[in-house]
């Protein structure tokens, strides 16, 4: 690849690639690439067929690669320059199939002066140039043997699965002078145990059961490089995604939902999604339209929830992005940038909290900045959602919802109003037109100024009771609105 590789005494990354670069296998696109070229004949076989997608099932298995290991037999004959246009004609569509996070892991390994190579037993001739794409510095693949401008039929070298890999990649790292104490490797598969052993940083990425046992006997992290650091996946399927299976009005007997817009929530790209505060029951509310939409979210919330015993657990086993008001720190904002690069939906509520004593009630909704800060960086756009109702459900006086309630619901309502973009360069007037959004979505009764009754004032309060310095004066003048009596 480059000369720069052998002036490196840093570790390296090592990257598999068929079910870790990728979420499956790269058969199906080299396969396209070598028919279009004439090396390999006719439409794709049942076989063929089922072969990828078991592997994408289940990864790589004995039978599977004893198989692919007699597949230079089938390329002899074949013209090296035909296979270098396929590998050409593949390497865009493989870049573009490179999962969301194994991109900015990429880059993150680059920023540390990390040598990047990809290890893999797929064919060098096949595969280099998707490699050279995405920014490696060199490959380590199984090499077919070649004469007079043709493959051979043979293997030259380590076939580059197993513990020929590891044997590979410990000699590259000798040759190219490289510590494999601080180097990192990550794949899926059970059979690359050998090399995951030999480096300070083993990763099992989307792991094969096998992989996954032995990553848990030996306290190997394991990642899963299409959903956010943290987040864990079970048979493929995210909590978020599970819990949306049980988003079904029968799963929520004492509130009835009425959603309307769901179209208007994009079914894939970014995007940043808005909503005003009234109820602890906000984020269900949120959960149960985007399951209608069918995508997960990442939620911005504040710290004191993911700092709470089992329920901060959760919530980032759901994806949601811890946020430390009053800090200062931009930690929370990259989290959701890199989410919105990755191509996922972040969800916050610019109001920051729920609104307690008459700025509940008020129907001009006041909000911070972050939403417009973060949606014009990322040059996404912005959905309002707005949600009335549920603070008969969950008010901010009780500590739990009210689930007894099951002849007569309370109604909640979840509007989606058109996306807006916003350019960042005033961002208290963005986010002026972002809670204006918000407020568009509501009801007309939530834009009538009123006075509320003590007992409604009260459930706006953690303790269920208007504090003493707020009397009928008080409230009275804090509804007050300039040149009115």
């Amino acid at each position: 690849m480059t000369d720069s590789v052998h002036a490196r005494t840093q570790g390296a990354a090592f990257f598999d690639l068929d079910r870790t670069l990728l979420i499956g296998a790269s058969g199906p696109i080299l396969s396209e690439a070598l028919r279009k070229v004439g090396l390999v004949p006719g439409q794709p076989s049942v076989i063929e067929t089922v072969a990828f997608r078991v592997f994408d099932l289940i990864g790589e298995t004995l039978p599977s690669m004893l198989v692919t290991r007699q597949g230079a037999r089938v390329t002899k004959g074949w013209a090296v320059e035909l296979v270098h246009e396929a590998a050409q004609r593949a390497a865009q569509p493989l870049a573009e199939s490179v999962l969301p996070y194994a991109t900015q892991l990429i880059s993150e390994h680059r920023a540390a002066g990390r040598t990047l190579v990809l290890a893999t037993t797929t064919p060098r001739d096949l595969i280099a140039p998707f490699a050279e794409a995405i920014g490696f510095d060199d490959v380590i693949a199984t090499t077919y043997g070649r004469a007079d401008g043709h493959l051979d039929g043979t293997i030259d070298g380590e076939f580059v699965w197993g513990k020929g890999k590891s044997r590979s990649v410990a000699e590259w790292a000798a040759a190219n002078d490289v510590d494999l104490d601080v180097s990192y490797a990550y794949s899926d598969s059970y059979y690359d145990v050998p090399l995951l052993s030999i480096v300070g940083h083993p990763r099992a990425v989307n792991p094969d059961p096998r992989m996954l046992a032995v990553a848990t006997l030996r306290r190997w992290p394991v990642v899963h490089l299409d959903v956010p650091d943290g987040v864990p996946k079970f048979a493929g399927v995210e909590p978020q995604q599970a819990l949306q299976l049980l988003a079904r009005p029968q799963t929520f007997p004492y509130v009835r939902f009425h959603v309307d817009g769901v179209e208007r929530i994009p079914r894939v790209g970014p995007a940043v999604l808005v909503a005003n505060h009234r109820s602890y029951f906000d984020p269900l509310a949120i959960g149960y339209l985007l399951a209608q939409r069918g995508r997960p979210v990442r939620f911005l919330g504040k710290r004191e929830v993911f700092d709470a015993p089992v329920v901060g657990d959760v919530a980032r086993a759901l994806g949601g992005i811890r946020v430390e008001r009053g800090s200062g720190s931009d930690e929370p904002l990259q989290a959701a940038e890199a989410a919105l690069a990755a191509g996922e939906l972040v969800a916050l509520m610019p109001q920051g909290t729920i609104p307690r004593g008459p700025a509940f009630f008020d129907p001009v909704l006041q909000g911070r900045w972050g939403a417009a800060k973060l949606a014009a960086a990322a040059g996404v756009p912005i959905v309002p959602i707005g949600i009335w109702g549920t603070e008969a459900v969950w008010p901010r006086s009780s500590k739990v919802p009210n689930v007894t309630n099951l002849l007569n619901p309370p109604h909640v309502q979840l509007s989606v109003g058109d996306p807006l973009i916003v350019d960042g360069v005033d961002l208290d007037a963005d986010t002026e037109r972002i809670m204006a959004a918000i407020v568009d979505q509501l009801p007309p009764e939530a834009r009538l100024a009123r006075i509320p009754s003590d007992e409604e004032l009260a459930r706006t309060y953690p303790s269920g009771r208007v504090p003493d310095d707020l009397d009928d004066a008080g409230v009275h003048e804090a509804f007050r609105r300039p040149g009115t009596d």
